[in-house]
């Protein structure tokens, strides 16, 4: 038996849209590396020009790994821009404790203080995420055709692609 889920609140999937927002004018400059040249540049040249120290210069592999994390990062974010979810939120709120933890750990050990906007904005949205993410009943959806959006009654799209309807 499902029980009735919690919708989402609107003012939750907007703070996981506007994180992906972020993410996406933050990390998209990463994505290629014609796009990533100019992006390390920019932020050495300011990381320079405030005394926080300049980036070391690209080779390679940093320019590899700047665009996996790039592309990624994209794609997770044009995810939650077209289909925000709660449970994306939630994961999203996951993965900046991750990335706050590597970020914070490559300050301790040398990293310009460039990385500190970035680092304090990671905890800020990794905290609003998990502070407002809905904890209740919002993964099951309602019993019925309303509940399955295979139904051509439904007209449904708040379902996790997981969930399999009872029939």
């Amino acid at each position: 038996m499902n029980r009735p889920c919690t919708p989402a609140r609107p003012s939750y999937l907007r703070v996981v849209r506007a994180s992906a927002w972020y993410d996406l004018a933050v990390t998209a400059g990463f994505a290629t590396p014609w796009t990533y040249t100019p992006v390390h540049h920019a932020l050495s040249s300011l990381g320079d020009s405030l005394g926080w120290g300049v980036l070391p210069a690209p080779d390679t592999w940093q320019t590899l790994y700047a665009n996996l994390m790039g592309s990624v990062v994209t794609v997770w974010a044009a995810l939650r821009i077209v289909r925000p979810l709660p449970l994306h939120g939630l994961l999203d709120a996951v993965a900046r404790v991750l990335f706050s933890s590597w970020m914070a750990y490559a300050l301790a050990h040398g990293a310009p203080r460039i990385l500190w906007p970035f680092l304090t904005l990671e905890i800020t949205w990794g905290i609003t995420q998990l502070a407002l993410w809905p904890r209740t009943g919002h993964t099951r959806p309602v019993a019925g055709p309303a509940a399955d959006r295979t139904h051509p009654a439904a007209g449904r799209t708040d379902r996790h692609p997981l969930d399999t309807p009872n029939r």
